[in-house]
């Protein structure tokens, strides 16, 4: 998979995304964050954009016929090195991979219900496993009870950092 990068302006970036996959490439987006907000009262979630001004574009092939990207409204520059062909390496290329098994979309929240064994997707547990013991649906978090150190322990998350396991996974008594 090549994994290319194009700079735009702003408000452009959807459209120059449908256009790349109209002109053959196999896969463009504008990458977008699920945010949460409150409004008079109500919990919304609308879609906004994670890297504003940049689109991702996935192909089979390299492109080298660079006139693929020419003649379109918007687009500013190709990131990345004319040495490497534009391809995006290393650390930028395993984030776009990574932006790509999202489908393009971070933070998209997955339900969870009281009794669900989950583990909790923050580094900072170090993928702890419990089971969901309250829901705060307001504030959209969860209570997950779990043991740490032989001890029985909880912690308040978001219901963003909670991932639903097989129940045959966890092992032991939350």
């Amino acid at each position: 998979m090549y994994v290319y990068c194009l700079f735009c302006r702003t408000q452009r970036c959807k459209r120059i995304a449908q256009l790349m996959e109209i002109r053959g490439v196999n896969r463009a987006f504008s990458p977008q964050i699920m945010q949460r907000h409150r409004k008079q009262g109500q919990n919304l979630r609308e879609e906004r954009d994670l890297l504003p001004g940049y689109v991702f574009i996935f192909n089979d092939e390299k492109l080298t016929d660079y006139r693929v990207f020419f003649g379109i409204d918007g687009v500013i520059r190709r990131v990345g090195r004319p040495e490497e062909w534009y391809e995006l390496q290393g650390a930028d290329r395993e984030f776009a991979l990574n932006l790509l098994e999202k489908d393009g979309l971070v933070g998209a929240v997955q339900m969870v219900k009281i009794g669900d064994r989950v583990k909790l997707d923050d580094p900072l547990f170090a993928a702890t496993k419990g089971e969901v013991t309250k829901i705060d649906y307001r504030k959209e978090r969860a209570r997950v009870d779990f043991v740490f150190d032989g001890h029985a322990s909880y912690v308040w998350v978001s219901l963003e950092q909670v991932k639903e396991i097989d129940r045959n996974a966890v092992t032991g008594s939350v």
